[in-house]
């Protein structure tokens, strides 16, 4: 989709590149579990169909997710008008406009197009992000719509636990119709074929944060440079990060499943293995390329 935010071919190529070698890792998976289970056939089928589900419903699923709901310029109007600027801005279509009633201070963005994307905020954001604030967190997330990171994402983010659904509707096919061979090798088999998911598993799951933790940094840049103001996307991310440690754990756990595509992750990510897996980068990291931005960009000191 043509606009002006900055191109950005860094993140075309990691896109590409993570979905070949995803395609390439769950083929190998695929056809090992054909030679393994004879039941794979139907599972591929099914999961098939409801990866195609999830692309082309996952709009309508996040927003249920989240119990978010679209809005009108009349029942919002500062926030249409902050879209409708950065989209003028930005020369791209307007997504629609959805709002969750959560006091989790947080956006997102999904769906499967530009066409078809919807930007949503939080009551929570809305109430604690001041104007030039709220622009630079809408355009981080129109940067994901522009970019077409959040249909590559949605796409990744379900291969990723494709492994786990296929060998376990595998398993059970099995024990429910081989009671009368269960032996040691049946019992092989099945330690190999988990060994196998397992392996494929953290594979995927690495390459989909990798390029997770690279997008979110682009994005961040894109943002900075399309409002120049890359301070007032540090003040955001500082004031969402601080605020999100004082909401319960439990509303916290609930919205973990969305860190992917969350402005900042539900939970924090501090050590270093865990960062490894993160889905966003540190906090620091952010901050220190918005620093960076901002001199390149001469904006003035606050």
């Amino acid at each position: 989709m043509r606009s002006r935010f900055a191109p950005d071919r860094q993140l075309t190529a990691r896109m590409v590149v993570v979905l070949v070698l995803l395609a390439l890792v769950y083929g190998a998976f695929v056809a090992a579990l054909v030679l393994l289970l004879k039941s794979v056939v139907l599972i591929v089928v099914i999961a098939g169909g409801v990866l195609v589900m999830q692309y082309w419903f996952s709009d309508r699923m996040a927003m249920f997710a989240m119990r978010a709901h679209e809005v009108d310029a009349e029942e919002e109007p500062r926030l249409h008008g902050a879209v409708d600027r950065l989209c003028a801005l930005a020369d791209m279509p307007k997504p629609k406009v959805a709002v969750s009633e959560t006091d989790l201070p947080n956006a997102f963005a999904t769906g499967r197009s530009a066409d078809h994307a919807v930007l949503c905020v939080t009551r929570g954001l809305l109430r604690r992000l001041e104007g030039d604030e709220l622009d630079g967190v809408l355009a981080h997330e129109l940067s994901h719509v522009a970019h077409r990171d959040v249909s590559v994402i949605t796409i990744a983010s379900f291969l990723g636990v494709l492994a786990g659904l296929m060998v376990r509707m595998a398993f059970y096919s099995e024990l429910l119709g081989g009671r009368g061979r269960r032996d040691q090798n049946t019992a092989a088999l099945f330690a190999l074929v988990m060994v196998v998911s397992a392996a494929v598993y953290l594979v995927s799951l690495m390459l989909i944060r990798a390029l997770s933790r690279y997008r979110e940094l682009a994005a961040d840049r894109s943002a900075a440079q399309l409002t120049g103001r890359p301070s007032a996307l540090a003040s955001a991310l500082v004031k969402v990060s601080g605020d999100i440690a004082r909401i319960p754990s439990q509303d916290l756990r609930t919205a973990q499943a969305f860190n992917a595509f969350f402005f900042t992750p539900a939970l924090s990510e501090d050590s270093p293995l865990v960062a490894a897996f993160s889905t966003h980068p540190s906090l620091q990291k952010r901050l220190d390329a918005l620093a960076r931005l901002s001199k390149e960009l001469g904006e003035p000191a606050d």
